[in-house]
């Protein structure tokens, strides 16, 4: 909110363009006061659309309400039903007379998902947002990475079409709704719903096969 009191470097800290630099200042100015809607419902792009979120039933949008997390740089992990308001922050920006956002959340957001996970953490995050709180040692999780396999026989990680995948795959768990506690229950769920998943190459890690 300090940041938005001068709008020019609001634009060059938040790396604004000039189509996107009016509204975002403005949000962030007023970010106390703003209307607010739930998380799932707030967030644009290839990922929410894939997600749909308004087309959902209510049995599915309360099971995410219940089990599923955003992961936001100035909120920290927000439930998917919780109203937010309309803001402008990247997982990377670094803020004026503040720490890092990763030493700033990372001891908090894992504290977070330790207390409030459900048995098995399934973690969509980027990068950019598991670094700003790991989920914490001991708890049951994995981390799910999207790839192709190629012609060539070899595996390849996709980057656009890695959100695109996420949503659809976040669908259709809030539809399907099972009952998991470990990562091979993930992986039987998902053959039984048509999805290819298996282990990762990395420890911790599940690999959500897509075509490209």
């Amino acid at each position: 909110m300090a940041l938005a009191a001068d709008p020019d470097r609001a634009a060059r800290v938040l790396k604004l363009s000039e189509r996107q630099r009016a509204a975002a200042v403005s949000d962030n100015a007023s970010l106390l006061h703003s209307p607010t809607m739930a998380a799932i419902d707030r967030y644009t792009g290839v990922l929410f659309d894939a997600l749909d979120a308004s087309t959902l039933d209510a049995p599915a949008r309360a099971w995410l309400g219940a089990r599923a997390f955003i992961h936001t740089a100035p909120f920290g992990p927000v439930r998917a039903l919780d109203p937010i308001p309309s803001y402008r922050l990247a997982a990377g920006a670094s803020l004026p007379d503040l720490p890092p956002l990763k030493r700033l959340w990372a001891p908090a957001v894992t504290e977070a998902l330790e207390r409030e996970a459900h048995p098995l953490v399934i973690d969509l995050r980027s990068q950019a947002y598991v670094a700003l709180g790991p989920v914490p040692e001991g708890l049951a999780s994995t981390y799910v990475r999207v790839v192709t396999d190629t012609a060539d026989g070899s595996t390849r990680a996709l980057n656009h079409f890695n959100k695109k995948a996420k949503g659809e795959f976040a669908r259709r768990i809030a539809v399907d709704r099972p009952e998991l506690a470990t990562a091979d229950d993930l992986i039987a769920w998902a053959a039984g719903a048509g999805i290819r998943m298996r282990p990762g190459a990395a420890r911790g890690e599940t690999e959500l096969v897509v075509a490209e």
